[in-house]
């Protein structure tokens, strides 16, 4: 039996229609709020980006696809912007106010803006004079034409073209008379430093007119970028870069932190225009790909390093507190400042939620400023802030989407809320949502793992069967799945389902010794926790036997993959997405080898090891600096082997959907085609009991769908639309058993 189509989902796509905020800054004067939303067109099969700026009169919008990147000066009174057009023209663009006052048409001094989390740069000089961005540079073909096909390793899934990051610097003459720069007044120069081995420079902000702080990516001993999408435990660490007047393009450059700390995310906090301190994020590098945050800090005066947010190993009983799991990197200016003291702002995983949290940028001391209490449960996203005392937010819950939020600090130093924006709903659409209700609900026996209920308030009042549960574990492992509202996942409630997320071991939000405790051990730790979690919703009347479902995507389909090999007469149907499957086949094609050896236990020498579970230390296992990835070995292999789906694909007997990216780079598509191929070879009827309606049940059923230029996420506006009815269709074609 194949898939079949259904129809369209109209749960789905207005639900993904709703505009996402994803950025905010403050512009003017009188700093007024400015928001940035991704749009998921359908008519068109794009994502397109609309801009809201929030004045005291009125609401204003505006298309800003054609900007990849802007940035407000300090003092408000600039905007710089990243502009590409039709051709991929590109565009250099600084504004004050409504004046275009420099302009240059880069198109030819390099490639595509770089605006991702890792690799984006836009600070403006103290004298907003200059301005410094990361571009991809050109490859010269003229004097040697070996270069245009010269292997250049890349930063991996949804990177395969970022090989060269640049940092640019652009500088212009301000004319008295608020004229525009003419050409002759515009100067463009690559900064390319003097390392004694080679370093890609890029996240680069203005200290001084001439002192830039920056990260550093090194490549591995045998000549690797590691994947940098979701992994904090990268070889790179935080630079001071001095500028010469008679060698501008070629900075000094001396490192700041150690090589053994994988760091990040410089900020510089100024006082009295002057700047005092700086301050990044920081893990190890190797062991798990993401882990505990460190918030670390360096005094400009005396050049002192100091840890202002240790990594937290297990929260206490008088300070639940599990320590910092942020986004990769702060907000552009993370600062703000009260009568006596100046926090640093940023959103943190605390649990099942995402909050927002004050830190004392001198004693380090923590203030959760959105705790949960007995309202909705909110997870928050901070955007900006405006460096003195507001700042930019969005919340949401697994039932109601994102709406925007001004937070500001009175005189009197209390922090007071004010809506500025909420998504617009259809009645249909918000009926609908007000049937389901979240729970978080905790796995006592396998503590501290919780999963998020989703489930309707109709069908859990009514009898006979109850509706079929879908269980989603995340990805990761090191990743965390949270109240926040996600379309695709309501969608699929609203279709009748009952939604069961687990946050198994290794889920980042609940101390850094959940996360050390799984490594050695996925494949059995996580894929238990997971199965623990469906059998305590059972015990609880939520759901029951006989009308279970699973879906995951990368780690998330390894685990489901694991789960109808190991526990075949528990589910009835299964959807995977990239999904691990052979992981010692794995560790060949990835764009993040290193994962399979800290994640599944085996040591640099290549053989297996326990001493990589650490229940009594914080510290973790480490890569040297710049790693030599270990050979795979017949013995590894073997281990990896038995870890891994593949191990009991003869026991598989749910239907199984796999949704495949042809470019992922980081799951790499075999994985998933191997499994579609081997599970397809052992289609047969399966002997022994027949199932309630007097059929014997087959196994063997498989179906997959390849979407060509998606990656890991498969996330394109038609693909993930297609993804989510194909499995709604699967599910409603097997989710019942029989």
């Amino acid at each position: 039996m194949s898939l079949q189509y259904t129809g369209s989902s109209t749960f789905y796509t207005e639900l993904a229609e709703i505009p996402l905020p994803v950025s905010a800054d403050f512009i003017g004067d009188t700093r007024v709020p400015r928001v940035t939303y991704s749009v998921r067109d359908h008519d068109r099969n794009s994502k397109r980006y609309l801009t809201k700026t929030f004045d005291d009169q009125c609401t204003t919008s505006h298309d800003s696809s054609e900007v990849k990147a802007s940035a407000t000066s300090p003092s408000k009174c600039r905007q710089a912007i990243l502009r590409e057009v039709a051709n991929s023209k590109r565009f250099v663009e600084i504004w004050a106010g409504t004046q275009l006052e420099a302009s240059l048409d880069v198109s030819n001094y390099h490639q595509a803006f770089l605006t991702d989390d890792f690799l984006y740069s836009l600070s403006f000089s103290p004298s907003e004079t200059s301005l410094l961005y990361t571009a991809e540079a050109s490859v010269n073909t003229e004097d040697d034409p070996y270069n245009k096909f010269r292997y250049t390793p890349h930063f991996g899934d949804t990177s395969r073209t970022k090989k060269r990051p640049t940092i640019f610097l652009f500088s212009w003459t301000r004319s008295p008379a608020f004229t525009r720069a003419t050409k002759q007044d515009l100067t463009l120069v690559a900064l390319q430093p003097t390392t004694q081995s080679p370093i890609l420079f890029a996240q680069a902000t203005f200290a001084t007119e001439d002192t830039i702080f920056a990260t550093g990516h090194e490549q591995t001993k045998d000549g690797r970028i590691l994947g940098a999408k979701g992994c904090f435990n990268r070889p790179m660490g935080i630079w001071q870069l001095t500028l010469s007047k008679t060698s501008l393009g070629s900075p000094s450059a001396s490192r700041l932190t150690p090589e053994t700390r994988s760091c990040r995310s410089p900020r510089v906090l100024f006082h009295n225009n002057q700047p005092i301190n700086l301050f990044w994020f920081s893990n190890p590098i190797g062991g798990p790909h993401a882990s505990c945050v460190s918030l670390e800090s360096r005094d400009l005066l005396t050049g002192t390093n100091t840890v202002l947010v240790p990594t937290v190993f297990e929260p206490t009983p008088s300070d639940d507190f599990p320590g910092l799991y942020t986004e990769y990197n702060m907000p552009a200016s993370p600062f703000l400042r009260r009568t006596d003291r100046v926090y640093i702002v940023l959103q943190s995983i605390w649990r099942s939620r995402t909050t927002i949290l004050f830190i004392d940028a001198q004693s380090g001391e923590i203030t959760d400023a959105t705790k949960l209490g007995d309202g909705p449960l909110y997870s928050w996203t901070l955007h900006a802030t405006d460096n003195n005392s507001r700042f930019i937010c969005s919340r949401s819950t697994p039932t109601t989407p994102w709406e925007v939020l001004l937070g500001s600090f009175d005189r009197y130093d209390t922090l007071e809320w004010k809506v500025l924006d909420k998504a617009l709903l259809s009645s249909t659409i918000k009926e609908a949502l007000d049937d389901l209700t979240p729970s978080i609900i905790p796995i006592t026996i396998r503590a501290p793992t919780e999963t998020l209920l989703i489930q309707s308030k109709r069908a859990s009042m009514s009898g006979g069967s109850k509706p079929v549960c879908v269980t989603i574990p995340h990805g990761g492992p090191h990743a965390t799945s949270t109240t926040s509202f996600f379309p695709a996942v309501v969608a699929l409630a609203l279709e009748g389902y009952t939604l069961n997320i687990p946050n198994y071991t290794g889920s980042m939000g609940f101390g850094q010794k959940y996360i050390q405790k799984i490594l050695g051990h996925c494949g059995s730790m996580d894929v238990e926790d997971v199965a623990e979690s469906v059998r305590e919703l059972i015990r609880r009347g939520v759901s029951e036997e006989g009308r279970q479902v699973v879906m995951g995507g990368s780690h998330g389909g390894f685990i489901a993959a694991h789960l109808i090999g190991q526990y075949p007469t528990l589910f009835n149907a299964a959807s995977i997405r990239n999904p691990v499957i052979s992981v010692g086949e794995f560790a060949t094609g990835t764009d993040i080898p290193d994962w399979v050896y800290s994640e599944f236990g085996i040591s640099p020498t290549g053989s297996d090891s326990d001493s990589l579970t650490l229940p009594t230390s914080n510290s973790v296992p480490l890569l040297t600096p710049t790693p030599t990835l270990p050979l795979m070995t017949p013995d590894a292999y073997s281990t990896l082997f038995a870890a891994s789906p593949i191990a009991h694909v003869d026991d598989v007997t749910a239907p199984v959907l796999i949704l495949i990216g042809e470019d992922d780079l980081r799951v790499v598509p075999g994985q998933g085609i191997g499994f579609y191929h081997a599970i397809k070879g052992r289609r047969e009827f399966r002997t022994g009991k027949e199932s309630e309606t007097g059929k014997k049940k087959k196994k063997g059923i498989v179906d997959m769908l390849s979407f060509p230029g998606e990656s890991h996420a498969i996330d394109g506006v038609e693909a993930a639309r297609v993804s989510f009815e194909a499995t709604r269709d699967w599910f409603k074609a097997f989710g019942e058993g029989g």
